[in-house]
C-alpha cells in the first residue's frame, strides 16, 4: 500500500493527516496483504465443500436440462416446441461439422468486442467530463436520462437509415448499449468519492488532472467496474437485436433462420451458445475487476 493511500486510510479512520513514513506504510501493507492471504489459504473457517463451489453453480441448469430431456422423451412435452438437451447437443455438433459454428461465433463475438470497446471508451470521456464537471453536469445529464430510456430496437430504424445494413449500423448498436451503464457507473462513482479523500489530496497539492488521476477514478473503480460488467451483457443483448435484422452470419441470425424454418432445436442452440459466451465473458470481467480492485477487503471478497 502507497503512502498516499495510508495517508487517505487515516483521515477515513479519525486520524490526523500528517504524512506516513513510506517505508513503514509499506511495511504495514505488506503485513496485511499476507496476512489476508494466510486467511484465505487456511480456509477463513469456511466448510470443506465451499472450495468447490464454482462445481456448486453447475447443479441447477444440469438439473433442469435432465427434467427437461426424460419430460421430453416420456412425451410429457412436444418435442417441436422444446426439444431435449441431446437434440439440440447434436444440432451443435452438426453445425460444428459444417465448420459454420465457428464462423457464427467469430461474427457476434468480433461485433460485441468493437462495440464494446467503442461505447466503453466514450462512456468512460464522457462520465467523467459529467463528474468532474458541474457544467458538464447540468449539460449532459438531462439529456442522457432521455436517451437511456429509449429501448434498444427504437435506434434500429434509424441507424438502417443513416449507415445502411453493414457492419456499422451493428457496430455502432451495440455501442449505445454499453454506453449507458459504463457512463452511470463513472458517473456514480466520482459522484460517490468520499469527500475527506478530495480534501487530503488538496492539503498534499492535488489538483486538476492530478486529483483525477490519483483519486477520483481510483476511488471510483469499484463502481467503474459494475458498470463494465453490467455494460458487456447489454453488449450482447444489443447485439442479438442488431443481428435480428440484418445479418448473414452470427448466433441473431441462427435464431432468425431457427425462426423461419420451424426449428426449435437450432433457436435452442443459438440461445444456449448465447448464454456460455456471455458467462464466459462476465467471467473474465470479474477476474479482471478481482486483479484492479485487489486493495479492495471487503465483505464480497471473503473466503
Amino acid at each position: 500500500m502507497s503512502a498516499d493511500q495510508e495517508l487517505i486510510a487515516s483521515v477515513l479512520g479519525g486520524g490526523s493527516p500528517a504524512v506516513p513514513d513510506r517505508s513503514a506504510a509499506q511495511g504495514r501493507g505488506t503485513g496485511r496483504a499476507e496476512a489476508r492471504t494466510s486467511t484465505v489459504r487456511a480456509g477463513g473457517g469456511a466448510p470443506a465443500w465451499w472450495a468447490h463451489r464454482a462445481w456448486i453453480g453447475l447443479i441447477l441448469p444440469v438439473a433442469v436440462l435432465l427434467l427437461i430431456e426424460g419430460a421430453s422423451r416420456a412425451g410429457w412435452i412436444a418435442a417441436n416446441l422444446l426439444p431435449p438437451p441431446s437434440e439440440v447437443a447434436a444440432t451443435l455438433l452438426d453445425l460444428a461439422r459444417q465448420g459454420a459454428l465457428t464462423g457464427h461465433i467469430l461474427a457476434s463475438t468480433g461485433r460485441v468486442l468493437a462495440g464494446f470497446a467503442l461505447g466503453t471508451g466514450l462512456a468512460v470521456l464522457v462520465g467523467a467530463l459529467t463528474g468532474l464537471s458541474r457544467i458538464a453536469d447540468a449539460l449532459l445529464t438531462p439529456s442522457f436520462q432521455a436517451l437511456r430510456a429509449i429501448p434498444s430496437l427504437a435506434w434500429v430504424p434509424l441507424l438502417l437509415l443513416w449507415l445502411g445494413i453493414d457492419e456499422a449500423s451493428k457496430i455502432v448498436l451495440i455501442a449505445i448499449g454499453a454506453f449507458f451503464p459504463v457512463y452511470m457507473g463513472t458517473v456514480s462513482g466520482i459522484a460517490h468519492v468520499d469527500r475527506k479523500l478530495v480534501e487530503v489530496a488538496r492539503l498534499r497539492g492535488f489538483g486538476g488532472v492530478t486529483l483525477a488521476r490519483r483519486v477520483l477514478l481510483p476511488a471510483a473503480m469499484p463502481a467503474l467496474m459494475t458498470g463494465l460488467r453490467n455494460g458487456l451483457s447489454l453488449a450482447w443483448m444489443f447485439m442479438v437485436a442488431a443481428e435480428l435484422i440484418a445479418a448473414s452470419r452470427g448466433l441473431g441470425y441462427l435464431l432468425t433462420d431457427g425462426r423461419e424454418t420451424s426449428r426449435a432445436d437450432l433457436v435452442l442452440a443459438a440461445i444456449a451458445l448465447l448464454a456460455v459466451l456471455g458467462k464466459l465473458s462476465d467471467s473474465l470481467m470479474a477476474a479482471l475487476e478481482t486483479r484492479v480492485l485487489h486493495w479492495r477487503d471487503s465483505f464480497g471478497d471473503r473466503p
